[in-house]
């Protein structure tokens, strides 16, 4: 593996962006130092309280039922029913260690309006294939400039709510000159409904149909954002044997290879986890398994400061996309939810979006190489 400034894959180029020289890890960081035991105990005892405190009745009439199977069968019989139980719990409770729609706590009742920054915008509801209902914010450039600009699906991390990314997207809204949707995962701010994987692809879909159905728009210019968990959603959208045909591009920021992986870098029982099958994650966002079937335009953004997501699971999905057109962008200072903030972000996309235009005869060309389908960016 070369240097970042000079990594090629494919037809696909890496690119640094920003000051410094800095190089993405070739490979796995060293193991996260393991904790103590005590350590460990907190772990366990927060995971068992939060289970009592969020499940209580189902705790209850576990309990009940454990019982009443000890006196008509006999113990064996009642362990069989505990170790399901648990099982059981383990496998819901899963729900509540990543999705967070209620972090900060204001995040389901309050949800920021666009109405400050004067620019042209609507509020709506649009249904789910499941009948979910589901919140989002369009952001349409002005009147004469809507029709042919790039329209961008703005998928969001796993917290808070749209409000909380109107900064970022007014930003791209103003710089790079393109209308966004940002849209609102079920279970989360006005959106009904609770989260889970299946769940947030539909709703994904639900959006791209939306944008597919609007005349006002490019339907041929529809680019996918995903930060973060957002990626994953992303993915899954230009990998889907429907969806992936009505996407113009993809650009992927900060995002994982896939929740199992994240596991066994966020929590200290690694090796343990190591042995865990993928069936038993209830969401698993398998990306890195995805992202080798992805044709569209993408590019990727890294923050190397981001102290959530290694940023090595942003080179591995680069290195593994089966993408011609695809391109790495890294931020020194970047963090994971900031490197939007960073010097020459609006301008890496605008570019990005520019060169893919020319390069499917949507602008003029420029001299671009139709035949070789590679961006510089």
């Amino acid at each position: 593996m070369t240097k970042l400034g000079g990594m090629k894959h494919g037809h696909g180029h890496s690119h640094q962006c920003g000051c410094g020289k800095q190089r993405l890890p070739t490979a796995v960081p060293h193991a996260i130092p393991r904790r103590s035991g005590f350590a460990f105990i907190q772990l366990v005892s927060r995971f068992a309280i939060d289970v009592l405190v969020k499940c209580w009745a189902l705790c209850s009439t576990g309990l009940l039922a454990v019982l009443l199977f000890y006196w008509l069968y006999g113990g064996w019989v009642a362990s069989i029913v505990v170790w399901i139980s648990i099982f059981g719990i383990f496998y819901n409770y899963q729900d509540y260690l990543l999705y967070y729609p209620e972090v900060p706590k204001s995040s389901r009742l309050l949800v920021q309006s666009p109405q400050g920054w004067n620019i042209p915008f609507e509020s709506l509801f649009i249904k789910a294939r499941d009948g979910t209902r589901l919140h989002a914010l369009f952001l349409k450039q002005p009147e004469g400039l809507a029709a042919n600009a790039p329209t961008v699906l703005f998928l969001h991390g796993n917290a808070g709510n749209i409000g909380h990314r109107l900064v970022n997207a007014v930003a791209l809204y103003a710089a790079v000159s393109v209308n966004v949707l940002l849209l609102e995962y079920r279970g989360y701010g006005k959106s009904d409904g609770s989260p889970t994987e299946t769940g947030l692809y539909l709703d994904a879909e639900a959006a791209v149909d939306f944008l597919y159905s609007r005349t006002d728009i490019n339907q041929r210019k529809i680019v996918v954002f995903g930060r973060s968990l957002g990626g994953a959603v992303g993915v899954h959208l230009a990998t889907h044997s429907i969806f992936r045909d009505r996407i113009f591009a993809v650009i992927l920021e900060n995002t994982f290879t896939s929740i199992p992986h994240m596991a066994t870098i966020i929590f200290s029982m690694k090796r343990i986890l190591k042995w865990v099958p993928v069936w038993m994650y209830k969401n698993q966002f398998l990306s890195i398994q995805k992202i080798g079937q992805c044709s569209r335009p993408t590019l990727f953004v890294s923050g190397l400061a981001d102290q959530l997501i290694p940023p090595y699971m942003m080179q591995l999905m680069f290195q593994e996309s089966g993408s011609v057109y695809k391109r790495m962008c890294t931020f020194p200072t970047g963090t994971h939810n900031e490197t939007w903030q960073c010097e020459g972000y609006c301008d890496v996309i605008r570019r990005f979006l520019q060169e893919v235009s020319q390069a499917h005869g949507l602008e003029d060309s420029d001299g671009i190489d139709h035949e070789h389908t590679i961006i510089d960016i």
